[in-house]
């Protein structure tokens, strides 16, 4: 069932893949009028652009030979970003160049190091500079895995080769001056002019932490690591352990942005916080404030498990089905940590967790001739459905990937290998980490 509905959303985005100078994808589908428009400026992102699409053919080839049309496509990718890369700007992991070095590393290992040198080359003692308009001093270094050095900083580690250290140094050292010092740690804005903070894993000082504990661990630098613990000591005080759980809010203040208070995503929620603690474990530490690092992990976990996640509880609850902001991010996070504790009842219970996700997603699916897809809800405009996406982020994209994933471990068991990706490697365990080529040559 989750296969075969994978497989159907994997053919819808096949269908939307279109030509010029290279492959791209519209980030958008509408189906009630025609759809004639140029690629985007992220065509080739990892966020919403085709960079994105490697996952997805590197989770296939990890049960099936790709088809003619696959490969094809899993070539054009590869030609498109490693010609570009001497021309591209934006360094970081969702928007730019880190994003092209994980899109070649799954589908044509090596190929990665010309963007990883573009990276290196780039790089100034207060990071990279950006080229998002996401925050107003846009070429200002940026901190956050999704835009800026936390993201640069987790790839280069995860991708390896002769720039990492380099990569991975500067980054880090980078972090470490950016950082706010609050009466419990660290903390980090997304740039130095944000005057609101998501303390949670996309945008704010949960995932900075995990990417200096990882560095920490591979770079031999207590520095990065005592960082990171107070990275956590921060996350810990912005947020609750009450029930069992652990849950940080959205944003800090809230009214800066209008969202639930709480959410429960690999984004802004404890799915993403969760590979905080993870990280911090892999670099050593066993607790922080008092608490058991892997007992925070799993407080998380619990947070997620008794949310309601992922019935539509209210409107802004649960709107979305996507990797970023819903249901199948959530899945992904449930089935690493399930694969990390593998053999234990509490396994069992994540596992199920994680079929629940899918269960939601196969209810969910919108389905004809040309495959699968999803319409996420914005409750705050006039006509709240929107439109099927096709991205990895935000689309059919990855909620394929996580489908496919889930019907392989189904099949597999708790030692299927897990296709690893820069943002998460760490939080399974090193026996099941593994990268399949696509065939793209």
């Amino acid at each position: 069932m989750y296969r075969e509905l994978g497989e159907a959303a994997w053919a819808w985005v096949l269908g939307q893949v279109r030509e010029d100078e290279g492959p791209w994808l519209p980030e958008e589908v509408p189906q009630e009028e025609p759809w004639d428009l140029a690629p985007a400026e992220d065509r080739d992102s990892l966020y919403s652009g085709i960079a994105g699409l490697a996952p997805v053919l590197a989770e296939i080839a990890r049960y099936r030979e790709l088809s003619g049309p696959e490969q094809t496509l899993a070539a054009g990718i590869v030609s498109r970003l490693s010609a570009r890369a001497p021309a591209v700007l934006e360094p970081s992991l969702y928007l730019g160049l880190a994003g092209h070095a994980t899109a070649l590393r799954l589908l044509a290992p090596g190929g990665e190091a010309v963007v990883l040198r573009r990276l290196a080359d780039l790089a100034t003692p207060e990071g990279w500079r950006t080229t998002t308009t996401f925050v107003p001093d846009s070429d200002a270094p940026l901190t956050d895995v999704i835009m800026g050095a936390a993201g640069v900083v987790m790839t280069a580690l995860w991708a390896g080769g002769e720039y990492a250290e380099r990569i991975a140094t500067t980054g880090g050292e980078a972090l470490l001056r950016m950082a706010d010092r609050t009466e419990a740690g660290l903390d980090w804005g997304i740039s130095p002019s944000t005057e609101w903070r998501c303390p949670n894993y996309s945008h704010g000082a949960a995932g900075v932490g995990a990417a200096l504990a990882v560095a920490g661990a591979a770079l031999h630098r207590e520095d990065f690591v005592a960082a990171a613990v107070d990275a956590a000591r921060h996350v810990l005080a912005m947020g609750s352990l009450a029930d069992g759980g652990f849950v940080v809010p959205h944003t800090i203040p809230p009214s800066k942005r209008e969202v639930e208070p709480l959410t429960y995503t690999w984004c802004h929620g404890p799915a993403g916080t969760s590979h905080l603690f993870a990280a911090l474990a892999h670099a050593g530490v066993t607790e922080v404030a008092g608490h058991d690092v892997e007992e925070l992990r799993q407080r998380c976990l619990t947070s997620i498990l008794t949310s309601g996640v992922p019935e539509r509880l209210r409107p802004g609850f649960w709107d979305n089905d996507g990797r970023c902001c819903g249901t199948a991010g959530v899945g992904d996070v449930l089935l690493d940590a399930a694969q990390d504790c593998a053999g234990t009842p509490r396994a069992r219970t994540l596992e199920g967790a994680a079929v629940r996700m899918g269960d939601a997603l196969v209810e969910r699916a919108v389905r004809d001739r040309a495959g699968a897809r999803w319409r996420f809800v914005e409750y705050r405009i006039e006509t709240p459905l929107l439109p099927p996406g096709t991205s990895w982020m935000q689309g059919a994209a990855g909620i394929a990937a996580y489908l496919l994933r889930l019907a392989r471990y189904l099949d597999t068991g708790p030692d299927a290998t897990v296709v690893d990706r820069p943002d998460q490697w760490w939080a399974v365990p090193a026996r099941v980490r593994g990268r399949q080529p696509s065939q793209a040559g």
